[in-house]
């Protein structure tokens, strides 16, 4: 394990937000001592399997799993999730998360908090979806645009097999292990999310496999 790397992992089909990508990845302050790496993966079968092959991939100790159309903007990226990583029981950071997750298991049912630029088919602009005092609120759950970890733990490819909830799953399975998931306080957002439209095609089964997983106490409907 590099203690000293951090890496940088995406599941990519789409070359124009590759290109895009390095133009922000560049402008990331890199600490001395330190080094990243960009893994690319493609042709995923799901974002489970993708993000087990870029783990298994990388001697990093410091990953960043990161939608392809998810962009960082704050220049002091590394350092600041440094910082907050000194604190070894936390395990996962996110850039949106929600301090107490729904009976439904449905995020944005819910209260968030977190910060982002945001485009979509829509709109643009920046989203306060809650502050909060402190360096970093604790959650039960991140949106998966942006997931950070300090260790690696196995994501469900045997339970999420599409690209919905494997964020929630994950963060859950980082809570089981132990380890604290946060949302940092940030003054300005940390990155851009061009998410165009939501596909929710396997959305709602999904959920129903998570609440039988990791919230069998609650009636499925």
């Amino acid at each position: 394990m590099n203690e000293k790397k951090i890496s940088f992992i995406m599941c990519v089909n789409n070359e124009n937000y590759v290109e895009e990508q390095s133009h922000y990845l560049k402008k990331i302050t890199v600490p001395p001592q330190y080094q990243i790496e960009i893994i690319e993966i493609r042709d995923a079968i799901s974002m489970t399997a993708g993000y087990n092959e870029g783990m298994n991939a990388s001697n990093a100790k410091y990953k960043v799993y990161m939608h392809q159309d998810a962009f960082i903007v704050n220049p002091n990226f590394i350092q600041d999730i440094l910082n907050i990583f000194s604190d070894k029981s936390i395990g996962m950071i996110g850039m949106v998360g929600s301090p107490k997750l729904p009976e439904n298991s449905i995020m944005w049912n819910g209260p968030r908090v977190g910060k982002l630029y945001y485009n979509s088919i829509y709109e643009a602009g920046e989203s306060v979806i809650g502050e909060f005092e402190g360096e970093y609120e604790e959650v039960e759950a991140i949106d998966g645009f942006m997931m950070i970890t300090q260790y690696d733990i196995k994501w469900r490819e045997d339970l999420f097999k599409n690209w919905d909830f494997y964020d929630i799953s994950q963060s859950q399975e980082f809570i089981k292990a132990g380890y604290k998931v946060v949302v940092p306080n940030q003054k300005n957002p940390w990155c851009i999310h061009d998410d165009g439209f939501f596909n929710l095609k396997n959305y709602y089964e999904n959920r129903k496999i998570f609440q039988r997983e990791y919230k069998s106490n609650i009636i499925i409907d």
